[in-house]
């Protein structure tokens, strides 16, 4: 029953989440707010939505480590996997508009992360830091998006379908997937739980692989679905700010809520394999090379080893 749990937990997640992003970019729309400011704020914290409510379900439930495990996995997943897999069908080009000067935000955010988790966890002022990082983040965002308009065309599509949305049907998705979030993120940890009990790993592993990998499926299926119509880009941004969020936003709310303990474990690979992935976009970034199939398949099987190592419960 528990695997059923987190494969409905894992569905209603991720249709939650779609339908709480449509109706809130859809609200945006009506209270005429810029599209650039939606595309910046709206979209970027409503896709991080489901990563949110696992982790401030898994820290009010005592388990803590789950919360960290599923924001680390998920920006190795976000990398390896969202940007590999894409790549496999058509270039990812790097050198869109702003796309640097957004990996170079994301390395920053990745060290600060790894500074601050030297003090062995997380607690409340650093979840403050970290918020407050994140709002100088969107606010440099939105300035930079008003500079560059084109930086916001990525999200010009999703924002046109959601303003067709009428008023009615704009609260229905918004509250329903307000609620379906919760529900969805609550059945998916305390099913992951009992799994990690029954198969005598710690919750901080499910954390890196099941939970994880759930909670990427809607950054993988925009990139695969942006792939396959030709947009390879528009993956590169999703993952890179879904990542900026995963680390100042999700962690710096979970911190509010409870203390993060970092296991030793982590040290030893998982967080270096984090910060590897997230420099191993830097050097197309910086040639503007796109990142080919060749690459690709080499960040899949990346991601499928990392998986592999954490599984066999070698650390």
């Amino acid at each position: 029953m528990e695997y059923i749990q987190v494969a409905a937990g894992l569905t209603v997640l991720v249709l939650a989440g779609d339908a709480m992003v449509r109706g809130a970019v859809s609200a945006a729309v009506k209270l005429d707010i810029p599209a650039v400011v939606i595309g910046a704020t709206v979209i970027a914290v409503g896709t991080s939505a489901p990563e949110l409510v696992v982790g401030i379900d898994s820290v009010l439930g005592g388990y803590p480590t789950l919360a960290l495990g599923n924001v680390v996995g998920s920006n190795v997943a976000n990398i390896l996997l969202a940007v590999g897999l894409p790549a496999m069908v058509i270039p990812v080009i790097c050198s869109a508009p702003g796309v640097l000067r957004t990996n170079v935000v994301m390395l920053l955010a990745t060290g600060v992360f790894l500074l601050a988790g030297v003090a062995g966890s997380f607690s409340w002022p650093t979840g403050t830091l970290f918020l407050a990082l994140l709002v100088g983040y969107i606010l440099d965002s939105i300035r930079s998006a008003k500079s560059a308009p084109t930086a916001a065309a990525e999200n010009s599509d999703e924002i046109a379908d959601a303003a067709q949305l009428g008023t009615l049907a704009t609260a229905v998705f918004l509250l329903g997937g307000l609620v379906g979030v919760i529900f969805g993120a609550d059945w998916l940890v305390d099913g992951a739980v009992v799994i990690a009990r029954n198969v005598g790993v710690s919750e901080a592993i499910i954390g890196l692989t099941l939970v994880a990998l759930g909670t990427s499926l809607p950054e993988l299926a925009t990139g695969l679905i942006a792939a396959f119509r030709g947009h390879g880009d528009v993956a590169v941004g999703n993952v890179i700010g879904s990542n900026v969020f995963n680390l100042l936003g999700i962690v710096g709310a979970c911190a509010l809520v409870g203390k993060i303990p970092i296991p030793e474990v982590f040290w030893r690979f998982d967080l270096w394999v984090m910060a590897g992935a997230s420099l191993a976009m830097l050097p197309f970034c910086l040639a503007g090379k796109p990142i080919g199939r060749v690459s690709g398949a080499v960040f899949v099987i990346g991601y499928c080893s990392y998986i592999w190592i954490v599984t066999q419960d070698v650390f």
